[in-house]
């Protein structure tokens, strides 16, 4: 897939020199953090102020703006200049890609079947953050729940459906869509790619799913990893923590073979696995049907539990489902349901909310993901609507600003 998404120099070098070179890569965002005024964590952005005009709460210092709303175009600069795509419905997933011209998309899936629309779609902004376009990168595919982004530029979108399928995504919409079958047949939910030991993992939105890792079968001639070919694996957790990991026999089974969660039995089963994310040496990724979040350390291959809302002495955070990392290092994890919150988890656990949508008690909070400089987080509420202050509908997309940079995880 060819776009106009900056050429990284590390990119191809990092890919095939091993991991040494990598964890430079890895640790870049939080050193680029150190250079700014450390306060505290996100935790430390202080109490949630009253609603605002959109019904969003948030911390003093940080602001909100409506991108987009499903059925609807998209507004540039003025009211009255408009895209002329309509933003899908259902919006959940999304990462953000920077452009070469300072500017940056944010991709965002469609969580419906094909005849409504099922997909993905993206938006691009300007190096000021001025809406430019909107368009759709994916089409004809089912409930398209999750995914994640790739270090080389494109959107892997997963179809949360039985032996649903990963498509690869050229967030510039110049470049068709990519099945990945090697990525397996699962009811998938999130993608994570691990950069330094050059691995994907992947959830599964059962009640007993399963983690997965896929070990690409080296690079292209492009560089990027091999995503045709490969083999697709199943985490089997012992009682201090540590992964073993075993091939699936058979990771694209049809509708009458094995589903692939049940085809190694002594396979660990994750209770209704959600987003997944990776940084600096870490896979995290939640399970919503216990509440939990998780942190595998890749290197190591030891998973922990980071948070509990059976046992935490905070347990503010519950429907926990997509998940990011901020530029300083801290989780944060969106509510489906719960208090429609963004909640975050710092390096020593502690829990606070950085936002709360109101009046959309029957939505859930999706696509949490960072523009590339770390000033603007965008997400979406599910089935929100912007016709009628907030309520039921098809979906709305935001913008939050604020002094992101400003925080950094200890």
């Amino acid at each position: 897939m060819k776009n106009d998404l900056p050429p990284n120099p590390l990119r191809r070098r990092l890919l095939t020199s091993g991991s040494k070179g990598l964890a430079v890569l890895a640790i870049g965002p939080s050193l680029l953090s150190m250079s700014r005024p450390i306060n505290a964590s996100l935790t430390g952005a202080g109490e949630l102020q009253a609603p605002d005009s959109l019904g969003i709460r948030l911390p003093i210092g940080f602001s909100s703006r409506l991108i987009a709303a499903a059925g609807q175009r998209l507004e540039k600069d003025r009211w009255w200049r408009r895209t002329r795509y309509r933003w899908h419905t259902y919006p959940d997933g999304g990462a953000t890609f920077a452009t070469n011209d300072g500017g940056w998309i944010y991709v965002s899936n469609s969580e419906t079947l094909s005849f409504l629309g099922g997909g993905a779609s993206a938006v691009r902004f300007s190096h000021d953050g001025i809406v430019e376009d909107a368009y759709r990168i994916l089409g004809d595919t089912n409930v398209n729940c999750a995914g994640g982004p790739t270090p080389w530029g494109t959107w892997l979108s997963c179809e949360e459906v039985d032996f649903g399928r990963v498509f690869e995504c050229d967030p510039q919409g110049q470049m068709p869509a990519t099945v990945r079958p090697a990525l397996g047949y699962f009811k998938h939910e999130a993608v994570a790619v691990d950069t330094l030991f050059e691995n994907l993992y992947l959830t599964e939105d059962e009640g007993n799913g399963r983690l997965y890792k896929f070990i690409p079968a080296g690079v292209n001639s492009d560089g990027n990893l091999n995503l045709d070919a490969g083999t697709l694996q199943v985490a089997s957790v012992d009682n201090q923590g540590y992964v073993s990991w075993i091939d699936v026999p058979n990771p694209t089974p049809s509708i009458f073979q094995t589903p692939t969660r049940e085809q190694v039995p002594e396979s660990t089963a994750f209770d209704g696995g959600e987003g997944i994310w990776y940084a600096n040496g870490f896979v995290y990724f939640t399970t919503k049907g216990d509440n939990k979040v998780w942190r595998l350390d890749t290197n190591l291959n030891h998973l922990d539990v980071i948070y509990d809302a059976a046992t935490s002495s905070n347990p503010i955070l519950t429907g926990v489902d997509n998940v990011t990392v901020s530029p300083g290092g801290d989780v944060l994890v969106a509510e489906d349901g719960g208090d429609m919150q963004i909640v975050v988890i710092d390096a020593q656990g502690k829990v606070a909310p950085l936002l709360q949508v109101v009046g959309q008690d029957d939505s859930e909070i999706t696509g949490p993901a960072f523009s590339p400089d770390g000033t603007r987080l965008y997400f979406s509420s599910q089935r929100g609507s912007a016709l009628f202050g907030g309520g039921n509908g098809f979906g709305i997309t935001y913008e939050i600003r604020g002094p992101f940079g400003d925080f950094l995880s200890l």
